[in-house]
């Protein structure tokens, strides 16, 4: 079977649209266009839940090159909205290409559409609200429906990626409670690399519940939308600060921020890709893979919180810790081998070393 030979159009609210080729099935979907500039883990990104509600583009001309990889999803699912792309790479190194498992797993995507103009659009207006149609190339309705869409601070989107029971993933070391709002594949390979005793529970479990499993440290995942509706998250990390070490990673640092009382914001068109510039606190650089569309305030932490990262492009917090309560959180994926470990180990060894 051939896919990728239907019309597709992509509206935009501001009013602009661009026709291309679709890939996938016929339909049309809606959703905050994003754009990362990895140039590799198209198929990481696309399974991310931190994508659930956006519709994702990429920077590099051509992606798909080594088919579909299932080994690396971060998800069993594909979570992005929709796929926006310059070129799909027609005859990959492997199967199945990305034209095939869009067409046999009903996804949307849409090639043969100037990216570079989208992506200094976003970044010049920020994040617009998009809606991606295959089988039609009506541009003024997929405007209209564009125009339609919530703000993404409106979706409540956390409980379709989270765990809808607690589970646990038997290890011989310390006992990680983990707080599911979306977690990536990597950040729990992490942690059994560490030989972590795993329990995770759902976004909305209560903070006696995550207490009773005697947990030697707490860890809050990534997850998608606004950390505003992670309410049960932000209450568990209030009522079980000075208790136990708190970790966080990408929503975890907006969660663990929002506890300590400080504010969180949408940036104009956030950071994602897998070559991110961050400067530790002794002034050392770090390339880090990054996916968020909302950052903590750092002026707004309370005092005697320490910045350990922040970006080195916009200066934007990305990493802080409270050493009197014991929580530690970055904004950026240490497990996504960003450098490519120049993140991994130092976060997750340095956790369960201050946990001997």
């Amino acid at each position: 079977m051939i896919y990728g030979i239907m019309k597709a159009v992509l509206g935009l609210e501001d009013g602009t649209f661009v026709t291309g080729c679709g890939f996938g099935v016929d339909g049309e979907i809606s959703g905050e266009l994003v754009f990362s500039t990895q140039m590799a883990g198209y198929m990481e990104a696309l399974t991310d839940p931190s994508y659930f509600g956006q519709i994702l583009l990429f920077t590099f001309p051509t992606i798909g090159n080594y088919g579909v990889d299932k080994k690396n999803f971060q998800h069993p699912r594909v979570w992005a909205q929709g796929c926006v792309a310059r070129e799909i790479c027609a005859s990959p190194e492997a199967r199945p290409s990305l034209y095939e498992y869009f067409g046999e797993n009903g996804l949307l995507g849409i090639e043969g559409v100037d990216t570079r103009m989208l992506t200094i659009k976003t970044r010049l207006q920020g994040t617009l609200k998009s809606t991606l149609i295959v089988g039609d190339d009506n541009g003024e309705y997929a405007v209209e429906c564009a125009r339609k869409v919530p703000d993404i601070s409106e979706k409540e989107l956390i409980p379709a990626v989270s765990c809808k029971e607690p589970y646990h993933v038997a290890g011989t070391g310390k006992r990680i409670a983990v707080i599911d709002l979306g977690i990536k594949k990597n950040i729990a390979v992490s942690l059994r690399k560490r030989n972590a005793d795993m329990y995770v529970f759902p976004h909305d479990s209560p903070p006696d519940l995550i207490a009773s499993c005697r947990p030697d440290a707490l860890f809050i995942s990534n997850g998608p939308g606004d950390p505003l509706h992670a309410k049960s998250a932000i209450q568990a990390v209030k009522e079980l600060a000075g208790t136990l070490p708190i970790y966080g990673i990408c929503m975890g640092n907006q969660i663990c921020g929002l506890a300590l009382g400080a504010e969180t914001y949408k940036m104009k068109f956030g950071h994602r890709g897998t070559n991110q510039p961050v400067r530790y606190k002794d002034g050392s650089i770090y390339i880090t893979t990054q996916n968020h569309g909302f950052a903590v305030a750092g002026d707004t932490l309370p005092e005697g919180t320490g910045i350990l990262y922040s970006n080195v492009n916009d200066g934007t917090l990305e990493g802080f810790e409270e050493p009197y309560l014991d929580i530690t959180a970055v904004q950026f994926h240490p497990e996504a081998h960003g450098g490519p470990l120049d993140t991994e180990i130092p976060f997750f060894d340095t956790m369960f070393r201050r946990l001997d």
